[in-house]
């Protein structure tokens, strides 16, 4: 069986919002090494932004699961 996916999204999402080392956490997600989005955790109004690298729009969220399913969704294209 494959490891899932979706859990090592949710840990790289959790670990932004546990590092404390600045207000604005940034990561890349990428599959195949062709960047899919970009995702940052502003500590200060708890609220993650993704970037979505092909069409440039950006959607913001305030739940860890709703970002991690877009995030998901992004990398099965």
């Amino acid at each position: 069986m494959k490891p899932s996916q979706l859990q090592a999204i949710i840990r790289r999402l959790e670990a932004m919002l546990e590092d404390k080392d600045s207000e604005v956490q940034v990561r890349r997600f990428e599959k195949e090494g062709n960047e899919r989005c970009l995702i940052s955790y502003d500590a200060k109004t708890t609220t993650f932004e993704l970037e979505d690298s092909s069409t440039r729009q950006v959607y913001q969220f305030d739940d860890l699961d709703l970002v991690a399913i877009e995030i998901f969704e992004l990398l099965q294209d």
